[in-house]
């Protein structure tokens, strides 16, 4: 069965809201383990159905935001997805209060009830009205972001467009399309203000009904953060300030020197080499092709995963107007099947894409038949090494996107992925500054990004756009406006994925290969830390791991002549 043929039907509140009061009402009447049990999965069946529905619905929106029906039926689901939270959250406290919850624990992961105490800690019926006002915010955010239509070059272009000029050989071409594209969200400044304004008093009203002093600790909980709390991510950031800056700082002089540029402006990020950037050479669907030969060579696991997606038509890669911007991967339960989402321009970042949504797919493609819905995907930093390792897992198959340009692009990837790390720390420092700090003005906010963005991204410099001088850079990083806290993850990960390149490029790559299958196999039934010792990983927040990543690297680039590439 292909995606376009996946039913949907619109779950309707009450009819659900009966099934699950029953269930809950024979759960705490049940007279043993056994029978729990079986209700626990009558109402998985029934969680994972309305799940299967909102993911169809929120899938088909974000591929066109202008799609009237699916726009209703988002509308729908910002306002009654708060009230299902509220039915699941019921069913969680009757199973944390069950007198056999000893012998359900025998049959049931305990990162199941953790998890299901952190829900419980999350909610109240007194936030739903909250809860309903946080959706529509990020809705209205998305369908803002998405809704970009940008006259250059004699064409109308969404955001993802532009990147292919943004990285053009030519300075000029480089600056002009860069405040082209920063123009957008300065046009729009007093919306994006306005929508983040509200999600931060929303959120900390929430946190505040909910017994919390603000929304950092309820944004932690909400993330199912069990094993650590915001001082050891402040710990974390603070070893990436002594250890990766610096080495971030000399991969930017580098870049400088290779571009011949006396002084790296923010439009020159992006281009790596004089001679252009590596990118892919043919279209998505050429690309797709390439993908599904890398993965029936990868391994026998990885063939049957991607052969699955393709015959299912579960991506849709091609930007297109009014299609939200980004990537994603999700997972749809009633069929057990990954869905990829991105938006191809034409870069190197399209590779990058789909090897990242693959490592998602194939982690949850392995776990699709757990038991648990709610632990086929791990918690996020987890979530994150499946597919930042897979970038670099795939590295022997570059040659196939990138042809005489391999080199290129290895040397791009990984310089790129370590510059990465401080821009991603900065983006969590920004938001737990903001979260201690509700009553900040939006100007006041924009201010401290640019303070914290010279903390962390000391080479910036913005030269004459004062729109980013001031701090409007955050407005285009959706993840802080629709998924607060989630940022951090990704350089978590990402010190996991360098972990996982070392062990494949320098040691054992049948080992590697079969640690990193047994971590995409286990899915959620660990928390985040647990989980790093069943793939072999040592853990970012360790003083050591930072270091031990560092000098491989080092090494490999230093290898590299990059002028004569």
């Amino acid at each position: 069965m292909k995606f376009n043929d996946y039913e949907y039907v619109r779950p309707e509140v009450d009819s659900v809201r009966a099934k699950f009061s029953s269930l809950i009402e024979k759960f705490n009447n049940s007279d043993s383990a056994d029978e729990q049990y079986n209700i626990i999965n009558e109402l998985n069946e029934i969680s994972k159905n309305v799940d299967t529905m909102f993911n169809l619905a929120s899938i088909r929106h974000s591929i066109n935001t202008a799609d009237e029906f699916y726009d209703k039926e988002n509308e729908y689901m910002d306002e009654v997805s708060p009230i299902f939270k509220g039915l699941t959250v019921e069913y969680y406290k009757a199973l944390i209060n069950s007198r056999f919850k000893e012998e359900l624990k025998k049959r049931i992961p305990p990162q199941y009830f953790t998890m299901a105490e952190l829900e419980i800690k999350s909610f109240s019926d007194d936030v739903i009205a909250e809860l309903q006002e946080e959706n529509r915010l990020q809705s209205e955010y998305d369908k803002l972001v998405s809704s970009a239509k940008i006259n250059y070059d004699g064409k109308v272009l969404n955001l993802s467009q532009m990147q292919p000029y943004m990285q053009s050989a030519d300075r000029n071409i480089r600056k002009e399309s860069y405040e082209k594209y920063s123009g957008f969200f300065k046009d729009n400044l007093d919306k994006f203000d306005e929508i983040y304004d509200k999600l931060v008093k929303v959120r900390n009203k929430i946190a505040v009904k909910l017994g919390y002093k603000n929304f950092v600790e309820l944004g932690y909980i909400r993330l199912h953060r069990s094993e650590y709390n915001s001082k050891d991510v402040e710990g974390y950031r603070n070893q990436v300030l002594k250890y990766i800056v610096p080495l971030t700082v000399n991969l930017r002089e580098r870049q400088a020197k290779r571009l011949g540029i006396e002084n790296l402006k923010y439009y020159d990020k992006d281009l790596i080499f004089t001679t252009g950037n590596a990118t892919p050479k043919g279209n998505t669907q050429w690309m797709l092709d390439n993908a599904q030969k890398m993965y029936s060579e990868l391994s026998k696991e990885t063939g049957e995963f991607f052969n699955y997606m393709v015959e299912s038509d579960l991506f849709d890669l091609e930007t297109k107007p009014n299609k939200q911007s980004g990537g994603y991967c999700t997972f749809i339960q009633n069929y057990k099947s990954p869905f990829i989402f991105a938006n191809s321009n034409g870069t190197s970042d399209d590779v990058d894409t789909l090897t990242h949504e693959a490592g998602h797919a194939f982690q949850v493609y392995e776990s699709r038949n757990i038991e648990f819905p709610e632990l086929i995907f791990p918690t996020l930093e987890a979530c994150e090494i499946h597919s930042m390792s897979m970038e670099f897992i795939t590295w022997p198959w570059m040659k196939l996107f990138f042809k005489e340009d391999e080199l290129k692009y290895k040397f791009s990837h990984l310089s790129k992925s370590m510059l990465f790390i401080p821009y991603g720390v900065t983006v969590d420092e920004f938001q737990h500054k903001v979260y201690e700090n509700p009553e900040l003005t939006p100007a006041e906010r924009r201010a401290l990004w640019r303070e914290t963005e010279k903390k962390y991204l000391p080479w910036i410099d913005y030269e004459d756009n004062q729109f980013y001088e001031e701090g409007g850079y955050w407005f285009r990083q959706g993840h802080i406006f629709d998924d607060p806290f989630y940022y951090i993850d990704y350089t978590l990960a990402q010190v996991c994925a360098f972990q996982y390149w070392i062990k494949f490029t320098f040691e054992d790559k049948k080992k590697a290969w079969a640690d990193y299958h047994h971590l995409c196999q286990i899915g959620g039934s660990k928390p985040f830390l647990e989980l790093l010792k069943e793939g072999n990983l040592n853990s970012p927040f360790e003083d050591s791991t930072i270091e031990s990543v560092i000098e491989p690297i080092n090494n490999w680039l230093d290898n590299v002549d990059d002028t004569r590439l």
